[in-house]
């Protein structure tokens, strides 16, 4: 990626994109960004200099990557979950991009298609779809969808009136065995379709080189969340979550590279005892749903008054890199594809029925990151994480660990209350 501003319009006209509420959304995300991430920290690693320049130009230089590899004859696949293995898609020479939404600007599309009570990542993200809002759906030539919630589900059907979608099923009660041979068989599936979407078949080897690339890629992102064990923590909860945000989407190779740079940076810091908050600061851990990009609203609060987020035990966290293959010395097809499986199965979300390894997962991080205290954020009317949160605070409770649960959307009508309720208990761990 360069640093040049170019004139992106004529692509974006080319991909029929709503111009004009793309202006307006453009307009909004700097004065956004300025005020989260640039006027508000002090002290951030050099490193993020690179990520700084990716959301400052986020739909044009890596959307022009895109086109450019479509132009060429490589086809974009869209995803939206962990559960849709990135690495079948690159080895067969596609590109997957990560496709979300996270703020409540494209609801305006949405709105007469959806429920009012239904979770705002998914209002989101079709407004995005429907309204031609976003470039990163108009290249797609393929979204892959997934069973891990109910709306979604639904979702999907209204997904494909406007997008060619495909639906892998994932398992309920992943814990049977039934359950992880339906889920390879899934996978099996899966890679029937894409071969004859890309027109490619799918090989040992180069699934075994892109297990390993993408192994690589998530080694890199773990290290930077190790060294956000010291105290003082070297880099803020919300650049770490940029980073992960942007991880989803950007080219792995380039991933690979600069995570590895930050990381770097942050071991030296924590080296030379170099924090972005001062030596005993409150430190905080989130757990919960996912955060796409922009939405920031609840680490921003929380580091504005002073809290560190040391940790988050979620998508868009821990689970990214969390469980890791086994091996990578399969000798068919059909053994690396369990090796796949085995490993996706790993992560703990809260769609599976029992889901008791994520309080453990959780434990341990707390325990790891020396956590002071934990919130539990859920997107309203997310219904697997709201019930799991109940149990979960309870549990957390019991063991003497200072608990606040947090349900909300995308907009800013409750930031001055979510403020308020923060602060009581962030005051509470002092």
């Amino acid at each position: 990626m360069g640093c040049e501003k170019n004139d992106w319009y004529p692509m974006w006209k080319a991909l029929n994109i709503d111009l004009e509420k793309h202006d307006q959304l453009l307009e909004a995300f700097p004065n956004i960004f300025t005020e989260v991430y640039l006027n508000s920290q002090k002290n951030r690693p050099k490193n993020m200099a690179f990520w700084d320049m990716v959301v400052g130009d986020i739909h044009g230089i890596r959307v022009n990557e895109l086109k450019n590899a479509k132009d060429q004859g490589k086809k974009i696949i869209g995803t939206f979950c962990l559960y849709v293995p990135d690495e079948i898609i690159f080895a067969l020479d596609a590109i997957s991009v990560g496709l979300c939404g996270g703020t409540n600007f494209s609801n305006y599309a949405s709105e007469e298609l959806l429920p009012t009570n239904i979770c705002a990542l998914i209002k989101s993200a079709l407004g995005f779809l429907v309204g031609r809002i976003c470039p990163y759906y108009a290249l797609t030539d393929l979204l892959i969808g997934e069973t891990t919630c109910d709306g979604k589900k639904k979702a999907w059907e209204i997904f494909n009136k406007h997008k060619p979608i495909y639906v892998v099923e994932t398992p309920q009660y992943k814990e049977r065995d039934q359950a992880r041979q339906h889920y390879i068989e899934e996978i099996k599936s899966l890679i029937k379709k894409l071969e004859e979407i890309t027109g490619n078949k799918l090989t040992v080897e180069k699934l075994r080189e892109w297990m390993i690339k993408f192994s690589e890629k998530r080694k890199q992102l773990k290290r930077i969340y190790q060294a956000r064990k010291a105290d003082p923590v070297p880099i803020s909860g919300k650049d770490a979550l940029l980073v992960s945000q942007i991880a989803f989407y950007d080219d792995p190779d380039r991933q690979i590279e600069m995570l590895g740079k930050l990381a770097d940076e942050l071991e030296e810091r924590v080296k030379n005892n170099i924090g972005v908050f001062e030596k005993g600061t409150k430190r905080i851990l989130i757990s919960g749903t996912p955060m796409a990009i922009p939405n920031w609203k609840i680490h921003h609060i929380i580091e504005s008054l002073g809290a560190a987020i040391v940790a988050e035990e979620t998508c868009t966290g821990t689970r990214y890199f969390q469980s890791e293959f086994k091996e990578f010395n399969g000798n068919s097809l059909d053994d690396l594809i369990e090796i796949i499986a085995e490993r996706y199965l790993s992560i703990n979300c809260a769609c599976f029925t029992p889901n008791d390894n994520r309080k453990q997962d959780i434990l341990e991080l707390i325990k790891e990151f020396q956590v002071d205290g934990a919130i539990f954020y859920t997107l309203s009317f997310c219904q697997p994480y709201e019930m799991e949160s109940i149990q979960l605070e309870k549990s957390l409770k019991a063991a003497g660990i200072p608990v606040l649960s947090i349900s909300t959307d995308y907009s800013s009508d409750d930031e001055g209350q979510l403020k308020t309720r923060i602060e009581a208990f962030l005051e509470m761990l002092k």
